[in-house]
């Protein structure tokens, strides 16, 4: 009777393999990284994944959480009282959220330098006659004169102090009036 296949062959230890990336890996795709700070600090590698983010207030399942009544004809008389909530552990989780989520977005719109070039050198040249913006010969894209006035609004509305030193500079420096006595 014949033998299977890899049976014979002696097992050895393999060299090639690094033994501590390898321990690091496996670590890793069990505990995988939690981004948000405030859920990182409170974690505790002990406890599920459940019972964690119920410590801190939070929810596992949403379905569970807020789940979808569905309305039956024997309980449209009677009254449900509303659920317990369970006691939360690390109040300050949530707090530390809560605060996070209220502070205000940052603005971070901005133009290629290519278009602020382009919006500078045509109002540079022509100021605010874009008619005259959409013949000119550095309009590559040709641009209709609505499409150059959006871009132009389009760099105020992204750089307004920058536009204003930029306004400021093509007026020069005040000149002193001189008088000959």
């Amino acid at each position: 009777m014949p033998k299977a296949k890899k049976k014979s062959k002696r097992n050895t230890f393999d060299y090639s393999k690094d033994r501590k990336k390898l321990k690091k890996q496996f670590k890793k795709r069990e505990a995988p990284r939690i981004e948000c700070p405030q859920i990182r600090n409170a974690w505790s590698d002990k406890k599920s994944v459940a019972r964690n983010l119920r410590d801190m207030g939070l929810a596992f399942d949403p379905n569970r959480a807020l789940p979808i009544k569905t309305p039956t004809i024997a309980a449209v008389g009677r009254t449900e009282d509303a659920p317990t909530p369970k006691l939360v552990r690390k109040p300050y989780v949530l707090n530390e959220l809560v605060a996070e989520a209220s502070l205000p977005e940052k603005d971070t719109k901005t133009l290629s330098t290519d278009l602020i070039e382009y919006v500078q050198y045509m109002v540079r040249e022509h100021s605010e006659n874009y008619k005259a913006m959409a013949r000119d010969e550095k309009n590559y894209y040709q641009d209709t004169p609505s499409q150059i006035r959006r871009k132009v609004d389009q760099y105020k509305r992204c750089h307004p102090e920058e536009y204003t030193t930029f306004m400021e500079s093509l007026k020069g420096p005040p000149q002193e009036v001189v008088s000959a006595v």
